[in-house]
């Protein structure tokens, strides 16, 4: 009886044993299967293109000084009025063009003590704005500006609010082009790393759309604009 109860407890054991060493390989393997399936490279694909910016927006900043509050008022309409008629015959509409009221400065207003008295005791500055989608037109307005100068109008500029910015509205329209650009890019360089490593491309695991950034092309010609995105795609490799 004793005899027979260590057999079975034997062949039991033996069971157990070989159910086990099945469950651990077949466990191993599936394991290295796994690993092989999550075998994978992250590469990026770049889209860059240039277009024409389509909207500008031009501050044009001028002054004028008098020792009269009304001469000064007198001084400032009349610039305004040439500065006008001067954006509207280079091809600016009028619906394009918006003016500000002048900002007026008492200097005696502000001298402290011994302080040298001004020449002139009141200073204006006032700004007419285009804002407009006819680049080319504007462009060449600017270019002859000097025109105004030399009739005795005074423009300023140099700081922040002053300066001519350009602006690319089509950002809509060219989105889908160049994320399927960038992918592509992306995938001939996946494809190139596949061939490299004696490795086969799979599926996309994950993939992410980087940010479009819009900049000037450069300094001298910020009308021209650079648009560029960078896709980040990871794909699955296999042998």
């Amino acid at each position: 009886m004793q005899v027979d109860s260590r057999l079975n407890g034997f062949i039991l054991g033996a069971f157990i044993f070989l159910g086990l060493a099945s469950l651990g390989f077949l466990l191993g393997k599936a394991a290295i299967e796994f690993k092989q399936y999550e075998r994978s490279v992250v590469v990026k694909g770049l889209s860059e293109r240039e277009y024409d910016a389509d909207i500008v927006i031009w501050p044009i900043q001028f002054a004028a000084a008098s020792n009269e509050l009304e001469s000064l008022y007198e001084s400032m309409e009349e610039n305004t009025s040439r500065i006008k008629a001067f954006l509207l015959e280079g091809g600016i509409a009028e619906s394009e063009i918006s003016l500000s009221s002048p900002a007026i400065t008492d200097k005696s207003a502000q001298q402290y003590g011994g302080a040298q008295r001004a020449e002139y005791r009141y200073t204006a500055v006032q700004v007419v704005t285009v804002y407009s989608d006819n680049i080319q037109a504007a462009r060449a307005i600017m270019s002859s500006l000097s025109k105004l100068g030399k009739q005795g109008i005074v423009f300023t500029g140099g700081d922040y609010q002053s300066q001519t910015e350009y602006i690319f509205t089509g950002l809509n329209k060219i989105k889908p082009e160049m994320i399927e650009e960038a992918t592509r890019k992306a995938r001939e360089v996946a494809e190139k790393f596949a061939t490299d490593s004696a490795s086969r491309l799979g599926k996309i695991k994950r993939a992410s759309q980087g940010q479009f950034s819009i900049a000037s092309r450069d300094k001298n010609n910020p009308h021209i604009k650079k648009v560029r995105v960078v896709s980040t795609v990871e794909y699955y490799l296999s042998d």
